[in-house]
């Protein structure tokens, strides 16, 4: 069993697929000579060749929509696009047809794709590379949004999301991309879309989270612990659309108390609904108001400036503490 990062994770779970499944092909900006620009499709275009594995021209319009066509024709593309602010140009495509063409066609036809983003800040990157804009695909009725942790969950999620029949936006946190290594076998595994998992156990306070933000609230979690001897139990949420609210439910009715951890703004974010479904199922369980730890509602500044947008382990202790006081 090999010890990956989660860019490494992800490649292999491409190459397997690819391997095992000729109708699997990638796409997008740089894929193929590059291995694309965090490097986490290297070595595909020299096993598969480019009739697989297809740089593309700088159009994520086009991209998206030739994968729509190929996924209709019997192939299953896996597109990349390189941020997720560019993916903006492809919104038509990915709501408009992608998320619709079961429904239009009464079944007649399904998109078996998945778009690849990488998503989120903590590179130091420009405008348009660091948003965390996860809500407007949750939102939008046919797309099913994945949101891997670590590497092992990456390579699990990602072969799921593979071999799902409908559309599958894979939100890839870059940060996480060469972050920490984790054992990941070396046999095929998979991972059920749409079930979240219980990072660590606790009884005083429930702690919901995803994506690059599990690692920082498992930090905060080991620091409650140490410091106040409140021993939080933190759940990964791997997807939010499908959302499983059974895990986070359950959990408040045992704790009583709520934070909720993301990096997407504050408004309208996906802890807006994580907290309506709480206050749906399990609001007579409730101690105290549930907190938020998010990112603000501005633009994602760059540079010096991004680290005070993002929520880091002090931010997420103080939340903790907020909802165990009040």
């Amino acid at each position: 069993m090999a010890e990956l990062n989660m860019a490494e994770a992800i490649n292999l779970a491409l190459r397997q697929e690819m391997e095992k499944d000729d109708s699997v092909y990638v796409l997008g900006e740089d894929v193929g000579v590059d291995g694309g620009v965090f490097r986490v499709t290297d070595g595909l275009l020299k096993q598969f060749g480019e009739d697989r594995v297809m740089d593309t021209p700088l159009a994520e319009a086009a991209i998206v929509g030739m994968s729509v066509g190929m996924a209709m024709a019997g192939l299953k593309p896996v597109c990349e696009l390189q941020f997720s602010g560019f993916s903006y140009f492809a919104f038509h495509q990915l709501e408009g047809q992608a998320a619709r063409m079961r429904w239009r066609s009464r079944s007649s036809y399904h998109v078996p794709m998945v778009c690849r983003i990488p998503y989120g800040g903590g590179v130091r990157a420009l405008e348009h590379h660091s948003e965390s804009r996860e809500t407007y695909y949750a939102h939008t009725p046919g797309l099913k949004v994945v949101i891997p942790s670590g590497p092992r969950n990456a390579r699990a999620l990602l072969l799921s999301a593979i071999r799902d029949p409908d559309p599958v936006i894979f939100l890839e946190p870059k940060a996480m991309y060469r972050a920490f290594r984790e054992e990941v076998p070396d046999e095929e595994e998979t991972q059920p879309i749409g079930e979240s998992q219980v990072a660590r156990k606790g009884d005083d306070l429930t702690m919901i989270t995803y994506g690059a933000m599990t690692q920082h609230t498992l930090e905060a979690a080991d620091k409650l612990s140490d410091e106040d001897g409140i021993e939080a139990e933190v759940i990964d949420l791997l997807s939010v659309s499908p959302l499983d609210d059974k895990k986070f439910t359950e959990s408040v009715r045992k704790t009583g108390r709520v934070v909720v951890v993301h990096e997407a703004h504050r408004s309208f974010g996906p802890g807006a609904e994580i907290i309506s479904r709480i206050n749906e199922k399990s609001f007579y369980y409730l101690e105290a108001p549930v907190q938020r730890v998010t990112g603000y509602d501005v633009i994602i500044p760059y540079f010096a400036r991004e680290k005070a947008y993002i929520p880091d382990v002090d931010r997420i202790v103080a939340g903790a503490r907020q909802a165990m006081n009040d």
